[in-house]
C-alpha cells in the first residue's frame, strides 16, 4: 500500500492511498480519515462511505469535509472507497456515465468481459476494510456503512446481505429499487446477464422481501427537489423501499428534505447528522 498524500484537517489526517487490488486485479485508490484520538485510544471504529455514479473517493473528500469534523468529535475513522475498477482497458468501459468506469454498482459481475475486474461488492465488503485494518489504527470489526445515490444502493445491499456485519446503515438518495429503473436495468444486464432473478440479490427493495435479520434503525434522506426523484423521472424509488420495510417489519427513518436536490450540497448539509447517527451505534 502506497501513501499518496496526507492532509491535516479537523483534528486528524485525511490520507490517500493506492494499492494493487486482488479482488479487482487493478490499481485502486482510496482515502481514510483518521482522528487524532486513534493515537490516544488505540484503534477507532469506522464508517465506510460509498459514492455515486461518476465519482471517485475525492468527491467526498473535497465536498463533504464537514464529515471529518464530526468524525473527529466522535472518534471515528471514515473509509472512502472508489466506485469502480480503474484502468482495466475493457472496451467500452468509458463510453457512458452509468456503466463501466465510475459505475461499478457494488456488484460482483458474472458476465464477460466484466467479471474479471468488476467485483466491487467483494472489494468494499472484504478487501478494503481488511487492508485498512491491517495498515492503520482502525478497528473494522466495528464498522458502519453509508453512501449517496449508487453508493446509497451499495450501502443498503451490503448491510442486507451481511446481517450483523455493520453496526448501522444510512443512505442519501439511494437507488432503492434498481431492478425497476433504467439505471439498474442497464448495469445489471451488463454485469449480471439477462436473468432478472439474479439481479434481485443486489436490489435492496427485493432483498427485503426475504430478509430475516434486523438492521436496527435505517436512516435515509431524500431531497424533494432531486432531479432523479421529482417529477415524472423517478430513478430512486424511496417509496418502494419504505413499503418493503413496512412489509418486512424493518425500522426505516425516511426523511424527505424539502427543496434539496441530488448534489453534494444536500449531502454536506446532513452528513454530520449521519456521522452522529453511526457514532451512537459504533461507540455503544
Amino acid at each position: 500500500m502506497e501513501q499518496l498524500s496526507s492532509s491535516r484537517t479537523f483534528g486528524g489526517y485525511l490520507k490517500r492511498f493506492a494499492h494493487n487490488s486482488t479482488a479487482l486485479q487493478c490499481r485502486m485508490e482510496f482515502a481514510v480519515f483518521v482522528p487524532d484520538s486513534a493515537a490516544e485510544k488505540g484503534k477507532v471504529p469506522a464508517l465506510l462511505w460509498l459514492s455515486g455514479l461518476t465519482c471517485t473517493d475525492q468527491n467526498f473528500c473535497t465536498k463533504a469535509t464537514v464529515a471529518f469534523r464530526a468524525a473527529s468529535q466522535h472518534n471515528l475513522a471514515i473509509i472512502i472507497s472508489d466506485t469502480s475498477p480503474r484502468g482495466t482497458n475493457i472496451e467500452g468501459e468509458d463510453d457512458s456515465y452509468d456503466f463501466g468506469s465510475g459505475a461499478g454498482f457494488y456488484v460482483n459481475a458474472t458476465q464477460e468481459p466484466w467479471s474479471k475486474h468488476y467485483r466491487m461488492y467483494e472489494y468494499v465488503t472484504e478487501e478494503l476494510p481488511s487492508l485498512v485494518a491491517s495498515s492503520l489504527p482502525v478497528d473494522t470489526s466495528r464498522i458502519s456503512i453509508s453512501g449517496h445515490s449508487m453508493g446509497g444502493h451499495g450501502a443498503l445491499i451490503c448491510a442486507l446481505k451481511n446481517p450483523g456485519k455493520y453496526r448501522s446503515v444510512s443512505a442519501f438518495a439511494p437507488i432503492a429499487h434498481p431492478t425497476a429503473v433504467p439505471w439498474g436495468e442497464k448495469a445489471f444486464s451488463g454485469y449480471l446477464g439477462a436473468d432478472r432473478e439474479a439481479w434481485k440479490q443486489y436490489d435492496a427493495t427485493e432483498l427485503l422481501a426475504n430478509f430475516k435479520g434486523d438492521l436496527g434503525e435505517v436512516l435515509v434522506d431524500q431531497g424533494t427537489a432531486d432531479e432523479f426523484y421529482s417529477g415524472e423521472k423517478n430513478l430512486l424509488r424511496p417509496a418502494d423501499l419504505e413499503e418493503a420495510c413496512k412489509k418486512n417489519g424493518q425500522n426505516l427513518r425516511l426523511r424527505y428534505q424539502e427543496g434539496y436536490d441530488h448534489s453534494y450540497y444536500f449531502v454536506t448539509t446532513f452528513i454530520e447528522e449521519h456521522v452522529e447517527f453511526h457514532a451512537t451505534r459504533l461507540n455503544a
